[in-house]
């Protein structure tokens, strides 16, 4: 069978122009880069002291790694409380409760509007008030501003990567005497988070890089620790390189990891289906092998 194309495919003469333009692409990319660095260089920017003062032990020891550690464990509570509210409300936008849905719904519409920022701002501020003189005032309110956007726009995933599902999915959960809720949970709900993994990835990038945002707030992240080591270096352009890096770096591992566990949950997902409910699965109870009998079969 021949695989549709949205475009036909180019010829020997457009093929060449797309390698030629790809070239000078490439070659206006190199330009600009060089002009950057000579630019640079003439403002002394590319100085060995400037760049040596962020590789030192005392740098990361005391600054950048406690910096990191603190943007991991924001990240990490952020991640999992955003997935489980996203669950949660997800499920409850599909819910055939009314007052429930419409809750639901009120929810996370309301989360998906206010900026991330706001809330930072808010829960800090609130925080402050109800726990004084505490030091976790400002890891929880970018935990909990974290995770109430990000749940909010989660669970808007969750509820559409389920209704995008073929309705056949969901009447043959019914058919075979499974309820609306055993069919969402057992059929519709695995298939759906599998589809949507890579949108979700997407968020949980923008947790991470979210994250940093904490530092407006006091907290003791990557990129505030950052600033105080060029504050007291005077190499903010070296300093905030290497800041960047970092999380460049955080945002790859952690693709490439969600892609791995997209695979796995794929092939696992494809197969738990057909064992857990008879869908689709031939030898199932109320299947028919072979020429074995039928409804229509007259015997």
């Amino acid at each position: 069978m021949s695989s549709s194309v949205l475009f036909d495919a180019p010829g020997p003469r457009t093929r060449r122009l797309i390698v030629g333009g790809n070239v000078l692409a490439a070659v206006a990319a190199l330009a600009v880069v060089a002009w950057v660095l000579v630019q640079l260089g003439d403002k002394g920017q590319l100085a060995g002291d400037l760049w040596a003062d962020v590789f030192t032990a005392r740098t990361w020891q005391y600054y950048l790694l406690p910096g990191l550690q603190n943007t991991l464990r924001a990240a990490a509570f952020a991640i999992v409380g955003a997935i489980v509210f996203g669950l949660v409300f997800g499920v409850g936008r599909l819910s055939q409760i009314g007052p429930v849905r419409w809750f639901s719904g009120l929810v996370v519409e309301f989360l998906r509007a206010v900026p991330v920022l706001l809330m930072m701002v808010f829960f800090y501020g609130l925080f402050g008030q109800v726990f004084r003189g505490s030091d976790d005032n400002a890891f929880l309110a970018v935990v909990v501003a974290l995770v109430l956007y990000n749940g909010s726009v989660i669970a808007e995933l969750v509820r559409a990567g389920v209704g995008n599902l073929p309705k056949g999915q969901g009447e043959a959960g019914l058919a075979i005497g499974l309820t609306v809720g055993q069919t969402l949970r057992s059929i519709q709900l695995p298939q759906a988070l599998v589809a949507m993994l890579p949108a979700m990835v997407s968020q949980v990038v923008v947790v991470l890089k979210d994250s940093a945002l904490g530092q407006l707030i006091g907290y003791q992240e990557l990129l505030r620790t950052g600033q105080i080591v060029y504050s007291a270096d005077g190499n903010p352009l070296q300093v905030l390189a290497v800041v960047a890096v970092v999380f460049i770096l955080l945002n790859l591992l952690l693709t490439v990891v969600a892609h791995r566990l997209a695979k796995l949950l794929s092939s696992r997902t494809a197969g738990a289906t057909v064992e857990g409910t008879g869908i689709g699965n031939p030898t199932a109870a109320g299947g028919f092998v072979g020429g074995g009998a039928g409804p229509g079969s007259g015997t």
